[in-house]
């Protein structure tokens, strides 16, 4: 029989990608969004009837009491793949509850139901963030991160808190993974790439922040979900680390691993391989740092390298021209 998944934030940039990857391979997926208006709705609508195949659509709130408490007992998921979330680390400095119910109230809910209903695993989606204003790089899973610059990185590290002792109370398997900025076809429109092609396209002036200042580990979709997919695989155990620079925790079934390309590039690159992609030279308006922000990002994946085997390896100049020329098949531009 086909193995089920439960991918929150099933709509979503990653989550679509996600149930689109494993729909290929046979699984059954019940896929759960709110499709909020945080961005276009029309952008998640079109993701989701992409998901062909065993897909079962539920829209509403991880944070809606009872919600996943119903789907887990009806569904009883092999595995479970949490990306539903109020992203953004801006947007967090204007609408705060927002994250604290979808981040920390809809985490709450999704360890109760599996409390309830156990799966053979569980995969929740962290952030890079969480390093905060650790300035030693590359980040490794095993430094600590307690200094989170953002109301969005603090809420996401609480999960990861939160998850752990679940894991530890009642023996849940859980996989935290931390992002460093994904990105490529069909992409957030609130992320750099979206809105740095759509304003040279435009001939519009891009906001650059820290006067370009900025170094980010840049991670390809597609890199990403292979990451994600390998680690479905990867269960932890107690007891059983994979070598010294493992961050399994000694009292429970649960790790935290880095999905990025170790490489950080400058803004300015990441903005040069824009203008190669689109023809265009971009406008750039030198900006002050935004409050919460980080200057640079920079993840040590030698961890999922020991536990996969695999590393993502798309370079950036490959994927912004993938972006691009979604983009503008996407919106005719």
């Amino acid at each position: 029989m086909a193995r089920t998944a439960l991918v929150t934030g099933a709509a979503g940039f990653i989550g679509a990608a996600v149930c689109e990857r494993l729909l290929a391979e046979g699984w059954r997926i019940v896929g759960l969004d709110a499709m909020t208006d945080y961005y276009d709705v029309a952008l998640k609508e079109a993701r989701e009837a992409r998901l062909t195949g065993d897909y079962r659509s539920v829209h509403g709130r991880v944070e809606d009491p009872g919600l996943l408490m119903h789907l887990f007992e009806e569904e009883k998921p092999d595995v479970v793949i949490h990306l539903a979330a109020q992203a953004g680390v801006r947007y967090s400095i204007e609408a705060p509850r927002s994250y604290l119910d979808s981040n920390i109230t809809g985490t709450f809910e999704l360890l109760e139901a599996a409390r309830a209903h156990p799966p053979q695993h569980m995969l929740l989606a962290s952030t890079s963030s969480a390093y905060g204003a650790n300035t030693d790089m590359p980040y490794a899973e095993t430094m600590k991160a307690d200094h989170q610059m953002s109301f969005y990185a603090a809420t996401k590290k609480a999960t990861e808190s939160m998850a752990h002792s679940y894991a530890h109370l009642f023996g849940l398997p859980v996989t935290m993974f931390r992002f460093f900025t994904v990105y490529g076809p069909w992409g957030r429109p609130d992320m750099a790439l979206f809105k740095f092609t759509r304003a040279i396209l435009a001939g519009e002036a891009i906001d650059v922040y820290n006067h370009g200042n900025m170094r980010r580990d840049f991670t390809y979709i597609t890199d990403l979900v292979q990451a994600i997919r390998l680690l479905l695989d990867a269960v932890p155990t107690v007891g059983a680390p994979v070598g010294d620079m493992d961050s399994l925790s000694p009292v429970a079934p649960f790790r935290v691993v880095n999905i990025g390309n170790s490489a950080p590039v400058p803004l300015g690159d990441f903005i040069d391989a824009i203008e190669t992609a689109t023809g265009r030279k971009a406008i750039r308006n030198p900006m002050d740092m935004q409050p919460g922000d980080v200057p640079a990002t920079w993840a040590d994946a030698s961890l999922l390298k020991q536990l996969t085997g695999y590393a993502p390896q798309t370079g950036v100049p490959e994927g912004v021209a993938a972006f691009v020329e979604w983009y503008r098949a996407y919106h005719g531009a």
